[in-house]
This record gives structure tokens, C-alpha cells and sequence, in this order.
């Protein structure tokens, strides 16, 4: 979770994260410098912003996000980032970068159940069965007693909410889904 630091804290943060995140931002624009001048450069605004941030991201995940964004970015403003370069610097999900796609999965997964832990108990049961029971409206509504609008007016709540918690990782999910889309096209 994000946490309010001090400066002794957001130092021990630096020093723990600094060179996993170069590794990282490396893989991506392929130049040990541009990686860590990205990595500072995410680490200064993670300071500067860090009153504002949601207190209930992840600082890890907050630090990936800002990174895959500003590679990104780099690469876009460099006129580097085609597809050609994606396939020449297999920049298609390396081997060596499974653990930490692991570990924000894993962290993905959490905020998605905390969030859906989040909702009320009715508007949590119907999320549920749709999504996790791939029960349609109708099926819900008769199941519970209810009406299909009511059906649809808690799963309209429920993505609401999702949406909303969620939104930090949309970025994260967009790159996400696209090189598995690349990865897909080149089996």
C-alpha cells in the first residue's frame, strides 16, 4: 500500500528499488543511462506527488506504472517504438521479467479483490455470480428474487466502483495486453 514516508523512508525505498526498476526501464530503451535518468526521474515525481497518491496503491506498483509509462514515451518521442524494434529487441515479455509480471499480477489481483470486497453484500453477490458464476441478468434475477433492472443497475455499481479503484492499472493492463497480443500473433 502507499504509505506516507519520510525522507529516511523514501531514501531505504530508493536504495531497496533502484537498480530491479534500471534492469527494468533497460529492457524497455535498451541504454543504461536513458533507464536510470527514467527510474530518477519517476522516483523524484513519486516525491513530489506523494501527498496526492492514493493511499491505497501500491509504492511498487505506483514506481512500475510511472516507469512503463515514461519508457514508453521515450521510445514514442525517439521514433523507436515499432514493431520491428519490439521483435528485434524481444521486447515480447522476457524470460527474465516473468517474476516481477508475477508479482504485479499477483498485486493486481489483490486490489481487484479488495475492491470487489469493497462493494455491498448485495451488489457483491450479483458482481459475483456474473463474473466469477457467468450467470446472465435474467439467471441472477430469478435466482435471487429480483428484478433484471436491479440486476443491472448493481453490476453498473459494481463496474463503477472497479472502475474507479482501479484506474492506477489501466496503463499497466494496456501494455499488458498488448504484448500478449504480439506475443500471440507470433506463435
Amino acid at each position: 500500500m502507499m504509505q506516507q514516508f519520510d525522507k529516511a523512508g523514501f531514501e531505504k525505498l530508493f536504495r531497496e528499488e533502484f537498480k530491479g526498476l534500471c534492469f527494468m526501464a533497460w529492457k524497455y530503451v535498451k541504454d543504461h543511462d536513458i533507464a536510470k535518468e527514467i527510474v530518477q526521474e519517476s522516483f523524484i515525481s513519486l516525491w513530489e506527488k506523494r501527498a496526492g497518491i492514493d493511499p491505497g496503491r501500491s509504492v511498487k506498483s505506483y514506481l512500475i506504472t510511472a516507469i512503463h509509462n515514461k519508457c514508453y514515451n521515450y521510445l514514442r518521442d525517439n521514433r523507436k517504438f515499432d514493431k520491428n524494434l519490439l521483435e528485434a529487441e524481444k521486447l515480447t515479455e522476457p524470460v527474465s521479467n516473468v517474476n516481477a509480471d508475477l508479482l504485479v499480477e499477483k498485486e493486481l489481483r489483490q486490489e481487484i479483490d479488495i475492491a470487489i470486497g469493497e462493494l455491498p453484500d448485495k451488489c457483491r453477490e450479483i458482481f459475483l455470480l456474473n463474473r466469477y458464476e457467468n450467470l446472465r441478468y435474467q439467471q441472477i434475477a430469478d435466482k435471487l428474487g429480483i428484478s433484471v433492472k436491479t440486476v443491472e443497475a448493481q453490476m453498473s455499481k459494481a463496474l463503477q466502483h472497479l472502475r474507479l479503484k482501479l484506474s492506477g492499472y489501466l496503463s499497466l493492463w494496456i501494455v499488458l495486453v498488448a504484448l500478449a497480443r504480439l506475443l500471440m500473433t507470433k506463435n
